[in-house]
């Protein structure tokens, strides 16, 4: 299948289009898989530490408070019963690992749909390039502007510091390598510009 090659501001007096592999980018939507495998991801983000005392845990309230008649007031048998204020937890909250299996089968072919519902929804947009001169966040957002668009993610072949640098204070506009995608950042953005570059390391990776 064929991509056409945005150029700046829109301006597509030299069309081009680019050759690519339509089993990566010319996939049915498989909205179960990928639901599934987005929240396989998200869950593997969790990180489950979140810990309470049970009572056996507990220090103190081995006393009675009070005697068990005589006083007027309810019996009691510790200070750290579940429904005294200040006492222990009925059912704590103990570490879970909230990781869900999923394989590379499954993992490559939910990446492989989303990339081709963002090529049919026409909010993939294939660039040859996109380099500063230096880290400036004003010169990315210029870039930006030439393509349309305030946000978006940006998927690069390697690792270039200034786009980095320049993307990190825009709360909208994140930077990734191709071998570093990830499912739900391809789904966060309203647009994906990728390189021509990056294009061919994704088919590489989950062609």
């Amino acid at each position: 299948m064929e991509l056409l090659l945005a150029t700046p501001g829109g301006e597509n007096s030299e069309t081009v289009n680019v050759h690519v592999s339509e089993k990566t980018f010319g996939r049915d939507f498989n909205e179960s898989l990928v639901h599934q495998v987005i929240t396989a991801y998200l869950s593997g983000g969790r990180a489950g530490t979140k810990a309470q005392i049970t009572r056996n845990e507990g220090r103190g309230g081995g006393a009675k408070p009070w005697r068990q008649k005589g006083t007027g007031r309810a019996r009691a048998g510790s200070i750290r019963s579940i429904i005294w204020r200040g006492g222990d937890t009925a059912f704590p909250a103990k570490p879970q690992d909230h990781t869900q299996k999923v394989n590379r089968k499954m993992y490559r072919g939910a990446m492989r749909a989303i990339l081709s519902e963002l090529v049919r929804q026409k909010r993939l947009i294939l660039i040859k390039d996109i380099a500063l001169t230096q880290p400036k966040t004003r010169e990315l957002l210029g870039k930006l502007a030439q393509y349309d668009t305030k946000e978006a993610l940006i998927v690069i072949q390697d690792w270039n510091s200034n786009l980095h640098l320049a993307a990190r204070n825009v709360p909208r506009v994140d930077v990734r390598e191709a071998s570093k995608l990830d499912p739900v950042s391809l789904v966060k953005y309203e647009k994906v510009l990728i390189t021509e570059n990056a294009i061919r390391k994704i088919e590489e990776v989950f062609g």
